[in-house]
């Protein structure tokens, strides 16, 4: 195979939302590792790559040395080196842009009448570089596991309500980018900001060229956060979870190693 980089999404993707990777899962992250250069690219912070998948994989060096992690969609980027995680770069909000932004979600999601009784966690969280909303809160599946995975999904199946908060922030702060990202989240960035914006500096951190990078994502539709990457002209393949990821996994391997 011609690429060089696959590249994933990360909830949904490789993973349920906020949840550890399946031991499948985990077995074949590190065999694709040792074959190939992987950057996992997502609107969670880096500290909950951590939690989610970096504690489960290989603790090889070479093979670490191929994966590079682009947190907050791409508006901060780690690598490897020297027994450790290395931000390389972070592209953060000032002070005053964070609560012009926090501001303007607190408003937003009170107008739109969304505003959920039962919530865990806090509902906006500030990720440095990205702003993000969670409808429900940023803690249900920490708290309620499969069951906050299962009640995350039926929140907004049809992105209706995220695309009308959406819509009502938006204006508040037309100089930021306000997008409908994963299952009950707004994440606001800078404008130009998403998952290809991500992609392009990949491509400039590593020399790769764009054809010679993979995409798996689970929202590769108009309109959802993984899109912008098949629109930049990256060859990608849509999933629905990780069990789909997973068989395209096996595929890339079979023909591989």
């Amino acid at each position: 195979m011609s690429k060089k980089i696959i590249a994933f999404d990360l909830d949904d993707t490789l993973a349920p939302s906020k949840s550890h990777f399946d031991p499948q899962m985990v077995a074949l992250f590190d065999r694709l590792l040792a074959v190939y250069d992987v950057c996992v690219i997502s609107g969670a912070r880096f500290e909950l790559f951590q939690r989610q998948f970096l504690s489960q994989i290989t603790t090889e060096p070479d093979s670490l040395a191929r994966l590079h992690l682009m947190p907050t969609s791409g508006t901060r980027y780690y690598t490897h080196v020297d027994g450790e995680w290395q931000m390389q770069y972070a592209e953060d909000f000032t002070p005053d842009e964070k609560v012009k932004i926090i501001q303007a979600l607190e408003e937003g999601l009170k107008e739109s009448g969304l505003e959920e009784a039962t919530t865990y966690g806090e509902i906006i969280e500030d990720r440095d570089s990205q702003i993000t909303m969670s409808a429900l809160g940023q803690d249900i599946v920490a708290q309620l596991g499969d069951e906050g995975v299962r009640i995350k999904k039926a929140w907004d199946p049809n992105r209706t309500k995220k695309s009308k908060i959406r819509d009502l922030v938006q204006p508040k702060i037309p100089e930021f980018n306000v997008n409908a990202a994963g299952a009950t989240s707004i994440d606001v960035t800078r404008p130009g900001v998403n998952k290809a914006y991500g992609i392009g500096r990949l491509i400039e951190m590593t020399g790769v060229k764009k054809s010679e990078i993979l995409f798996m994502g689970d929202s590769i539709v108009p309109g959802g956060n993984d899109y912008p990457v098949e629109e930049m002209g990256v060859d990608c393949i849509s999933v629905r979870n990780w069990r789909d990821t997973a068989y395209a996994i096996e595929g890339i391997l079979g023909v591989t190693e």
